[in-house]
């Protein structure tokens, strides 16, 4: 049986390092990479520069389920918020 994780060879920061996240997470992380019009090494190292969490592989599972976690909350709001509605005053 195949391993859902992937072990991936990655330059941060020009540092050679090895990340192992699940497919899905790379296929995430190459989608926001591409959005944001940047390299996958440059979105890597700026996962890097910003985590909290104690290994590279979790700080980017947290970035990718963050992103995606609040785009779907932010399309979720603009189908919720109500047109507006015409003004009814008559002065």
């Amino acid at each position: 049986m195949k391993s859902p994780v992937a072990k991936r060879s990655i330059v941060v920061d020009g540092h050679r390092t090895s990340v192992s996240i699940e497919e899905a997470f790379w296929t995430g992380l190459k989608e926001i990479s591409s959005l944001r019009n940047m390299t996958l090494s440059q979105l890597v190292g700026e996962i890097d520069r910003n985590r909290q969490q104690g290994n590279l592989s979790s700080a980017i599972r947290v970035f990718v389920l963050g992103y995606f976690k609040n785009l779907a909350a932010s399309t979720q709001l603009q189908q919720k918020v109500p047109a507006p509605q015409p003004s009814r005053d008559r002065a």
